[in-house]
């Protein structure tokens, strides 16, 4: 995992003049507001941000202070960090001798209104739900908004332009105010100090003559001073027009010039950049990706496919809001993206899919995970549809696409007592045999660049979805439509077919069936040795079906005998409905014709083959073709469907 990149948070600065200690060198000091604790506008973040001060660590008290977070402009270190009402404090002294620490102290005596900003690692964040209200730094929020649990503070450095609009800067002189000193008499001098009201050059010192003291007019000099001090209001509210309140009342409060003024009335109108530079946050694993996805997809049974730890860390990363903009977002950072948003989707999407970008290896395969996230949702949507298919057949396992043939031992089959001596006599294969081929069957489906645009997560969530039920409802039309071709494998010269007005299903229609199944016999005139274990029927008689199954007794009600009859086939039989059996659509269908199987495992009458054993479908996921916008999806299945021995089953017409 990468290292976390840091955030810095440009504030507001003040300085202070703090006197040094007697016999030390005059060195500046500061005093900085870093942090107000309110929230933040951050690139890379998509709701406000909030650094929880309570969990800023700080290493240590004495932290270098930097000009624009560059290590190579040294200015000075702290010597007290602390948080005071919820605000990040510091003081220090600007004790490097740089050009750097020059500039800053020169510029603040000419007026400069510097601001701070701390470089800061994340190594914990939480993000707050919409309308959901907590406490921080002493201020309550409510949310959309991301909340900074815990961070180490790096350095701090000055910046010329910050953008916290909770905090104002301050700047005073760095100098104590010049006093002026006038001579009474030859023992007694009165010092007076020049109202900090005008920055006026310091007042020139009085030369006393031998004979006597000349004493300046001070009156003069306060009228002269006040009457500068008017027309210096005056010419800011001038500049102000009325427009900017705020500005006009820090600008007389804090002795601005004209110029000073006029600056930063141009400073307050043009666009105001973030608060906060963040890269992104901390790398997360391709697991945890892919638990984010299907968590906010509605995954069902997330348990069976991830474990706690991945479902943990996606729901503290990403509280169920992942969209697919966060995804490719994701990989495109893994894979040396630097932008902060998705404005440049190409650009994205292809970082997103790069293996290599700039010799940076990714750590996170954006192809596989969005296969393997696209593949639970495809199984989810296959098994969602019938399944009965599944428990009436045999499943074979090919290796290609070409025809494949089983022989049915027959003749020689039994075992002959050996002869003294140990000799084994030979038994014969029979030339029954059964034949079968898989096929491909295949979708493609495309997400294109308004799904990305607009971070629709269902794209790989609902899309595949689709292709799984597609691949279901496939593997039912082919196997079905097989099984129901069954007018030349269900027939009475096969002894596997019944017709007439006793086959309907009762307990006498259930009892000739399976007499005649019993009666099967193989090449040799033998009874095969199979029993019958599944009572296939239509949605129409599925609820006699279960009663044949389950009832202890089934009650004659007919007009002369109204009394109970035991149910001889209670429990011998499983019961299994297919819709597919009466469907119009399908050539064969009747809603009263059914079916006495055996087990599939013992004498299957159809079977299913699948390419290299994959009963399910696959699904593969890309980046688009050059013409194409988006990314593209493809799922197929290779199987094949054939009806096999006509002696595993009994067909009953049910009716004349």
């Amino acid at each position: 995992m990468k290292a976390t990149p840091p955030i810095e948070l440009n504030c507001a600065m003040e300085w202070e003049p703090i006197a040094a200690a007697e016999g030390q060198p005059t060195l500046p000091r500061f005093r900085m507001v870093a942090y107000t604790g309110s929230p933040m506008r951050v690139g890379g973040w998509r709701y406000p941000l909030v650094v929880d001060l309570a969990g800023l660590s700080i290493p240590s008290q004495a932290r270098p202070i930097r000009l624009g977070h560059d290590a190579a402009l040294g200015v000075g270190h702290t010597d007290t960090i602390r948080v005071e009402a919820g605000r990040l404090v510091a003081t220090g002294i600007i004790s490097r001798d740089t050009a750097s620490a020059r500039e800053v102290v020169a510029s603040s005596r000419n007026g400069f209104p510097w601001q701070a900003s701390i470089g800061a690692s994340v190594e914990e964040a939480e993000f707050i739900k919409e309308n959901q209200t907590l406490k921080v730094n002493g201020q309550e929020f409510i949310g959309p908004l991301n909340v900074v649990r815990k961070a180490t503070l790096g350095e701090i450095s000055f910046v010329d332009l910050g953008a916290d609009g909770h905090t104002s800067a301050y700047v005073a002189a760095i100098q104590p105010l010049e006093e002026v000193s006038v001579e009474k008499t030859e023992t007694e001098t009165q010092p007076v100090v020049v109202p900090p009201v005008v920055a006026a050059p310091a007042t020139p010192p009085v030369v006393a003559s031998a004979a006597a003291a000349v004493v300046p007019d001070i009156s003069a000099q306060i009228r002269a001073q006040a009457a500068t001090e008017m027309e210096r209001i005056n010419a800011i509210r001038k500049i102000c027009a009325g427009k900017h309140s705020e500005l006009e009342a820090q600008a007389i409060r804090d002795n601005w010039d004209t110029n000073r003024c006029e600056l930063e009335i141009l400073r307050a109108n043009r666009p105001q950049p973030p608060a906060i530079v963040v890269t992104h946050q901390p790398e997360v694993s391709a697991l945890t990706l892919e638990a984010a996805c299907a968590i906010s997809g509605k995954l069902n049974g997330l348990e069976k496919h991830f474990d706690e730890a991945a479902l943990n860390a996606a729901d503290k990363r990403f509280h169920g809001r992942f969209g697919l903009q966060d995804l490719l977002l994701e990989a495109a950072w893994a894979n040396g993206y630097t932008g902060r948003n998705f404005r440049d989707s190409r650009e994205v999407l292809r970082h997103a899919f790069a293996r290599k970008i700039e010799a940076a290896v990714s750590s996170i395969d954006i192809g596989g995970i969005l296969s393997n996230v696209a593949n639970k949702f495809l199984l989810e949507g296959f098994y969602s549809v019938e399944q009965t298919w599944r428990n009436i057949c045999s499943i074979r396992p090919v290796t290609d696409f070409k025809t494949v043939t089983s022989y049915r031992l027959i003749g020689k089959d039994q075992y002959e007592k050996v002869a003294p001596g140990g000799e084994l006599k030979n038994g014969t294969l029979g030339q029954e045999s059964f034949s079968n081929k898989a096929d491909t069957y295949g979708l493609m489906l495309s997400i294109d660049r308004r799904d990305i645009i607009n971070d629709d997560l269902g794209a790989i969530t609902l899309v595949p979805r689709k292709l799984g039920r597609g691949s279901g409802s496939k593997l039912n039309d082919v196997f079905w439509t097989a099984f129901l071709n069954n007018a030349a494998f269900f027939v009475a010269g096969n002894k596997n077919f019944l017709a007439g007005v006793d086959t309907a299903l009762s307990i006498d229609g259930l009892t000739k069936a399976e007499v005649a199944f019993m009666e099967q016999v193989d090449g040799d005139g033998k009874p095969i040795g199979v029993m019958p274990a599944i009572l296939l029927v239509p949605p129409a008689l599925s609820a006699m079906s279960s009663q044949l199954n389950k009832a202890l007794e089934i009650r004659d009600t007919t007009a002369n005998q109204k009394y109970p009859i035991a149910n001889p086939h209670q429990g011998k039989y499983r019961s299994e409905v297919s819709r597919y059996l009466s469907n119009a659509v399908y050539p064969g269908n009747s809603t009263k014709a059914w079916f006495l199987l055996s087990e599939p495992t013992d004498l299957a009458v159809i079977e299913v083959a699948f390419l290299n054993g994959q009963e399910s479908p696959t699904i593969e996921t890309a980046e688009a073709d050059f013409n194409v916008l988006g990314v593209q999806m493809r799922g197929y299945h290779d199987f094949g469907v054939a009806l096999q021995d006509p002696r595993g089953g009994v067909k009953s017409k049910g009716e004349v």
